[in-house]
């Protein structure tokens, strides 16, 4: 009895409750504050979401160049010297047949007698002509890396960032700033200052890379596990925090293992991830061939691409064309289906890693396409290396077919249409 007149007064002084809460009221709870909505579509189509951006060092120069730098910077590991079988810095050997300036080396002659020269990016006609490329074989956009800029590569970084922009308002191609903060020592202050004083000023560009109305800035080395990228979460935070501060969409160039924050990760890194408008994950030497690809699909990308979409975050995987020494390329099949696989896997735009880094042989600028263009001697592999005739110019094209693939031009296959041999 007692416990039934308990009851029976809970049920008459929840009786309220339980009215309001069945019926529609003009007074609802008020929605959680804005900066904590996320918005799980993803951005529509921009100048990097829908697009494929390559990776654009810039950073080739020559003794006689006219560069502030005046050395063989990035062709060899002594750059006052000129580049030799001894005294190199490359794994894959350009063609040059496009440039009209070029620069002597120590190499013996090229296999079809030829001298053994090389470019240098602080040429205004090597500029251009490598944006031509890039409109001519439909990629979309460049990826200016930029390092600190402090020291003795400070003036020429500077001078390369004004003729990029020269050549992509010139041959209609997008450009965006990333930096590279892998040694930077006061990194935290030092980019604000750079990009306030110096690279805010390429954003009125027609040319400039803007995404969801807001100008492009990518960050290349958060969260990397080693002793070369030793900053905190929360500097990390303050740098993105900072930049979309100033009205700019941020990418970040992150660890393969970002999401697990694992391997190249460091751990406890994910609210700086979480921070950022678009991620891309690195992928140069994680994988090696379309297997492994097929892998990474299954077991990371679309993991990836689900966990992005349930953050509001943008994902720009990585696409290799593969090290050209190492022997990765199965000309061209390893790349193919790098394309296949991040299209299918949803991914908002592609970045291809990259397209000149010749000291890598990961590049896709045009490289030498048999022995005859090759030192003679100097053990640098060319496209036809397993046997399949390539021609110079056959990465750039096989990017521009990826990129109809992911736009949705061409059908979605996984049998590779680009023809080694145009």
């Amino acid at each position: 009895m007692r416990i039934r007149k308990m009851n029976a007064l809970l049920l008459i002084a929840l009786l309220p409750v339980i009215i309001g809460c069945s019926k529609k009221t003009n007074n609802p709870v008020p929605p959680p504050p804005k900066d904590t909505v996320i918005d799980h579509t993803p951005s529509p189509v921009g100048d990097v979401v829908g697009k494929v951006v390559v990776g654009y060092q810039g950073w080739f120069a020559a003794i006689g160049d006219g560069s502030p730098i005046d050395r063989y910077w990035h062709w060899t590991q002594t750059w006052e010297q000129q580049p030799s079988p001894t005294n190199t810095a490359i794994q894959s050997w350009p063609d040059v047949r496009d440039y009209t300036s070029t620069f002597p080396t120590k190499y013996a002659n090229l296999n079809n007698g030829q001298p053994a020269n090389v470019f240098s990016s602080f040429t205004d006609q090597t500029v251009d002509i490598q944006f031509k490329w890039m409109k001519q074989y439909g990629i979309d956009g460049a990826a200016l890396q930029r390092f600190n800029p402090s020291g003795i590569e400070g003036p020429v970084r500077d001078a390369m960032a004004a003729k990029v922009k020269t050549a992509a308002e010139a041959n209609g191609v997008k450009f965006y700033i990333m930096y590279d903060v892998s040694g930077w020592t006061n990194m935290q202050t030092e980019l604000k200052t750079d990009w306030t004083s110096k690279m805010s000023q390429y954003t009125s560009s027609a040319a400039y890379a803007k995404q969801n109305g807001k100008p492009v800035v990518c960050i290349w080395g958060f969260g990397f596990s080693d002793d070369n990228h030793n900053f905190t979460v929360a500097a990390c935070i303050d740098v993105i925090k900072w930049f979309q501060s100033k009205g700019c969409y941020v990418i970040g160039g992150v660890p393969t293992h970002w999401r697990d924050q694992n391997s190249d990760s460091r751990p406890d890194f994910k609210n700086a991830y979480k921070a950022l408008d678009m991620i891309s994950p690195w992928m140069v030497g994680r994988i090696g061939n379309a297997n492994e690809s097929d892998g990474f699909f299954a077991n990371v990308n679309k993991a990836d691409e689900a966990y992005c979409i349930g953050n509001g975050i943008d994902y720009q995987p990585c696409v290799l064309p593969g090290d050209l020494q190492g022997r990765q390329r199965a000309h061209g099949d390893f790349m193919w289906r790098q394309f296949y696989n991040m299209t299918r896997a949803g991914a908002q735009g592609l970045y291809i890693s990259m397209f000149d880094e010749y000291n890598e042989g990961n590049q896709i600028a045009k490289t030498a396409e048999t022995q005859a263009f090759v030192p003679a001697g100097s053990g640098f592999r060319s496209l036809d290396d397993d046997g399949t005739a390539c021609s110079a110019d056959y990465y750039l094209r096989l990017t521009g077919d990826g990129a109809k693939m992911f736009k949705g031009v061409i059908p979605l296959t996984a049998t590779r249409p680009t023809k080694p041999m145009p």
